[in-house]
Formats: C-alpha cells, structure tokens, sequence
C-alpha cells in the first residue's frame, strides 16, 4: 500500500480528528455537532487522469443547525515536497469549488518529508493581481514528537513515528502511538489495522524490538494482544475459507454423483426391459462404473445380444 493509501484510510477513518490535526487553525469552530463526511467524486479522476496522486480526500463539514455555511477541506498526501505541484492543487481545488457550488474551499496538504516547495501562487501582470493561491501545510517532519505524545488525537499519536525525534528515540515514539492506540480505538479491527500503520513508519530494528518488549512491558502486552486477534482473525478466515471450499467441492461432488446415480438407473432399466432380471455381479459392475462407462455400455446396448456382452461380463456358465 502507497503512503497516499495509508493517509487516505487515516483521514476518511477518522476525518474528525484528520482536520483537528491537520488542519487546526480552521477547524477551531468544528465542536461535537458538526457533521464531517468523507465525500469523493469519480469523475474527478477521471477529468484529472494519471496526472494526479491517488489520495485527493474531500471532507465536507456541514453545520446541522445552518449557523455557518459548509466548508469543504481537500486533503491530500504529498511524501516528498520537491514533488509538490502547486498548480495542480489549485486546479483541483477550483474544480471542487465548481463541483460543489461553494467558494469555501480549504486545501490541506500534508508533508511526509522535507524538500523545497512553493508556499503561494500568484498570476498577475504588470498592474494588477488577478488569482492569489495558498494553503495550509502541515510538515509532520517539522513537529517535535513531544509535543504530541500524549495527545487524545488519535490521528497525531498514530502519526508520532512521522515527527522529528532522534534516532535514540524510535522505541518511545513506538510505544507512545501504541499506547494512544489501545487508549483511544476501542475497535479491535481499526486496532489491527492501526498497528500496522505505526508499525511501517517507526520501522524498529530487531534489536530496537527487543528493547522495547524489555522497556515497555505493558505496551507489549498491549502489541501481543494486538498479534493475537490478528493472528485468531487470520485462523477464522482460514477455517471459513476452508468451509467454504470443502462445501464447493462436496456439492459438487454430489452433484457428479447423483447424475451418476441417475444414468446407471436408467441403464439398467434398460437392460432389464431387453434382456430380462440383472445378476448381482451385474449391478454391481454398474453402481461402480464411471460416467465414461456407462455411456459408452448405453451405447451398446444397441448391438450385443447379452448382458454379459453389454458390460463384457464373463458369460454365464451354462450347466
């Protein structure tokens, strides 16, 4: 899974807490009562084509009680900054505005890494400014871990690997989101999914690991759990899986094997409507053969004179 992937889920996930991190400085108004929707428009895409990142995450904040008119925030993830294109966001961000018939649009863009990048685009001539475009930037790199370590913001706390911290500090930022992720997910299955989140981006050597289980025994225990549901959830899907296969297979098979049933049936009531009563050895022969047998026994039925010959059963002996 791309980084864009990774932050698209984060934000539609949890899009309450994505603008309270992301975008503090504009969404101070958005209290309890107000409604954010993940919204996303195919035809976006499409109209943009392969020249847009993946993660384009419209989130519509709606006000039930019409005190303040809708504002729509288009976050997107941008993992180096020199890669940045401030005209495509423009032009995005125009096209929402278009889209949803609304000039409250926010863009937020958030830095995954360092880098060079346009802060405002201005087009003008000599006498006058005629489009002036800016957005908010939040550059995880630049935010000290510790200022975030005991947040109740989940998506800051899951982000913590993402912030500046010294390379000695790797096993605390790791056990500082794992924490905040059992405190504040009570969902076991975002849980599982989070972990992994947290997991990538510390990215802990093996012996980073074992200073953490020794450093942090209730944080382990917490990741051990964490291991356990993933682990008895991958066994359910696997016992499911397995049912379900065998069931395909055992219906299918009961299906061969009723037709089979079924054609040997009608072989012998045609054997007997010629030939007279079966012997048991007779019966036998047929309840045992298989699909391409008793085909090809029907079809000699035609031209032998005995039962026996049908089946090419040893004649019966005649004192």
């Amino acid at each position: 899974m791309s980084h864009d992937q990774r932050f698209k889920n984060l934000i539609c996930d949890y899009p309450r807490q994505a603008l309270q991190f992301f975008a503090a400085e504009e969404a101070e108004a958005i209290d309890e009562d107000v409604r954010v929707l993940p919204v996303r428009e195919e035809q976006l895409q499409e109209r943009f084509g392969e020249r847009f990142r993946e993660l384009d995450v419209p989130l519509l904040v709606e006000w039930p009680d019409g005190r303040r008119e809708a504002l729509l925030f288009a976050l997107e993830e941008e993992t180096d900054g020199r890669r940045f294109s401030i005209h495509r966001l423009a032009h995005y961000c125009l096209d929402l505005s278009e889209l949803f018939e609304t000039e409250r649009v926010v863009p937020v863009v958030i830095f995954l890494r360092g880098g060079q990048r346009p802060t405002e685009l201005t087009l003008g001539g000599d006498r006058h400014r005629y489009l002036h475009f800016q957005y908010l930037a939040c550059s995880l790199y630049d935010l000290r871990w510790q200022a975030y370590r005991d947040s109740d913001n989940l998506v800051a706390r899951l982000n913590l690997p993402n912030m500046r911290h010294h390379r000695d500090e790797r096993v605390a930022v790791f056990a500082a989101a794992v924490r905040g992720l059992a405190d504040l997910e009570p969902d076991p299955e975002r849980q599982l999914k989070y972990v992994d989140f947290v997991d990538i981006y510390t990215n802990l050597s093996d012996a980073e690991r074992d200073q953490y289980q020794r450093d942090y025994p209730e944080e382990t225990k917490a990741m051990v759990s964490f291991q356990s549901r993933f682990e008895q959830r991958g066994v359910e899907r696997g016992i499911k899986k397995g049912l379900e296969q065998g069931l395909e297979q055992g219906l299918k098979r009961g299906i061969e094997q009723g037709v089979q049933r079924g054609e040997a049936a009608v072989l012998m009531n045609l054997l007997q409507a010629k030939f007279g009563p079966l012997s048991d050895a007779a019966r036998e022969r047929i309840e045992q053969a298989d699909a391409e047998a008793l085909l090809a026994w029907s079809t000699r039925i035609l031209t032998e004179d005995s039962i026996e010959s049908v089946l090419a059963l040893p004649s019966a002996d005649p004192s």
